[in-house]
């Protein structure tokens, strides 16, 4: 009996349930490079040629430890440019009796995939991802027996499911928590570490190549690719942010700095989405790190609540709300993204620098995407489902799956509150706060109307009274409404006029990123 298994390009881990228990003698393990899952959107030229290494080294790995493979290029001439299409390419190749694959990470592909049984007149099955913590029934359990979707519960849950953490059957230290530890400004530092650079080897080359060509009209660039396209790279990585960073990862993780976009965050992401390191192993590692005295607590259980609790909370929302999810849109926003989000040229200095680096290195940090990319794109009413786009193309680590709800849900607040209890805004005093980049802006940070006002100063009250009567009854907003209030008629006014000039400025100069 032959069995096909489809080996798709975010599921590179040697110990994927659908290779469980398959005799590597009649077994043939199919990869495919294929134009949907390139062009579906315009990938950063850094997130294709990542992907596109990285599954051509596993499959190295995969023949070494003594599998078949059946790899197809995506310059293959043959190539029918869809997983079904290399389905069926394959079938004829090799008459397999079964197909089994691992359960895709996305909507549309599982689409694909629940048509083969029919399609081919092959049994199909579909395994459980396993590299995942909590299973779709848990989640689903969980959210049934409560009537708000708060993070926090879920994530302890998941701190007792596992045992990290906890001590005597109580979150170590007594507290679930230690988020308010972890949000002091960062000052420059001399000692601060700097994640490993891989340089790019022959195969990688090859991607890059390749990527340049087909997709040079794509967003971002390859200079300076210096990614990790192995596991035992992606390993190294690992080591070395817990050894030199998770130290004061804790205390830093909602710091920003000029010319800094590494601090002390791991850079992991990437390898965790695509497969080549396992979840639950960097959080017991990390866990360990306390343990041994190496990492303080805050440190440690923030970076654990990242994938504890946020990387498996989003996961859960993605598949418990369904394909629809996408289309919510709860303030009816629909101004197009400005075209500099694909350029970088603007002269606010923390739109500049977030947007520099995703378009250089397809790699921001999560306080740059979502105070500083994301907080001005909700200020300005931008379509949430484009601002979803943005973030899916742009992003190395972006799958749909964790992506969407992070964007449209906790970023863009365009499901009206499920994922998150208020919507992410803030003026310009948060990012002078938790960052350096006001001192460098053109634009006064102090002030609020005038040609030198900071654009995110106005807008965030304009935000604010253009969306009163659904965001007013919310709580969590009575403080800034009271000090809107306070104001007199003629300064709210003039601040409302600021922001409509800017937000007039800003459809006249063309917003289409394409």
């Amino acid at each position: 009996m032959t069995t096909l298994i489809p080996v798709l390009g975010d599921q590179l881990s040697p110990t994927l349930s659908s290779l469980t228990g398959a005799d590597q003698s009649d077994t043939v393990l199919l990869m495919m490079e294929v134009a949907d899952e390139t062009a579906y959107v315009r990938h950063h030229k850094t997130k294709l040629a990542y992907i596109l290494s990285a599954m051509r080294h596993h499959a190295q790995a995969l023949e070494q430890a003594g599998w078949r493979v059946d790899y197809v290029r995506l310059d293959d001439p043959d190539n029918q440019g869809s997983f079904t299409g290399e389905m069926a390419r394959a079938i004829a190749r090799h008459a397999p009796d079964r197909i089994v694959v691992t359960e895709a990470g996305e909507w549309r592909v599982v689409a694909m995939i629940d048509s083969w049984e029919t399609l081919f007149g092959l049994p199909v099955e579909i395994r459980t991802d396993t590299r995942f913590i909590a299973t779709h029934a848990e989640f689903e359990t969980w959210a049934s027996r409560r009537s708000e979707l708060t993070m926090e519960y879920f994530y302890r849950e998941m701190r007792a499911k596992t045992g990290l953490l906890m001590d005597g059957g109580k979150p170590t230290g007594a507290r679930w928590n230690f988020d308010k530890e972890n949000r002091k400004p960062a000052q420059r530092d001399l000692l601060m570490p700097r994640p490993l650079s891989f340089a790019p080897d022959a195969i990688t080359q090859e991607v890059i190549a390749l990527v340049q060509s087909r997709f040079g009209n794509n967003p971002g660039g390859l200079d300076g690719f210096d990614y990790a396209v192995t596991a035992a790279d992606a390993e190294r990585q690992a080591a070395s942010f817990m050894a030199n960073a998770l130290p004061r990862f804790g205390d830093y993780e909602d710091a920003m700095l000029t010319g800094e976009r590494f601090l002390w965050h791991s850079i992991l992401s990437p390898y965790l989405n695509s497969g080549l390191l396992d979840p639950l192993d960097l959080c017991r590692r990390a866990e360990a790190e306390y343990r041994a005295g190496r990492a303080p607590l805050n440190s440690v259980e923030g970076y654990v609540r990242q994938i504890l609790g946020w990387r498996e909370y989003m996961r859960g929302i993605y598949w418990r709300e369904g394909p629809d999810y996408v289309d919510r849109n709860y303030f009816g926003h629909t101004r197009a993204l400005p075209g500099w989000y694909w350029t970088g040229d603007t002269d606010m200095h923390c739109m500049a620098q977030a947007l520099g680096q995703t378009l250089a290195t397809a790699h921001a940090h999560h306080i740059q995407r979502l105070m500083v990319t994301g907080n001005f794109a909700l200020l300005i009413g931008a379509d949430p489902k484009q601002v979803h786009l943005w973030y899916l193309e742009c992003y190395l680590d972006a799958y749909e799956w964790v992506e969407l709800p992070n964007t449209l849900g906790m970023s863009q607040f365009g499901d009206g509150g499920l994922l998150g209890s208020k919507p992410y805004v803030s003026s310009g005093a948060y990012i002078n706060r938790m960052s350096d980049y006001c001192g460098h802006c053109r634009y006064d940070v102090t002030k609020r109307v005038g040609e030198e006002a900071c654009p995110f100063n106005a807008l965030y009250w304009d935000f604010l009274a253009r969306h009163e009567e659904k965001l007013r009854p919310n709580r969590r907003l009575a403080m800034p409404y009271r000090t809107w209030d306070k104001q007199s008629a003629e300064a709210r006014a003039a601040t409302r006029g600021q922001a409509a000039v800017f937000l007039a400025n800003l459809d006249a100069s063309g917003a289409d990123g394409y």
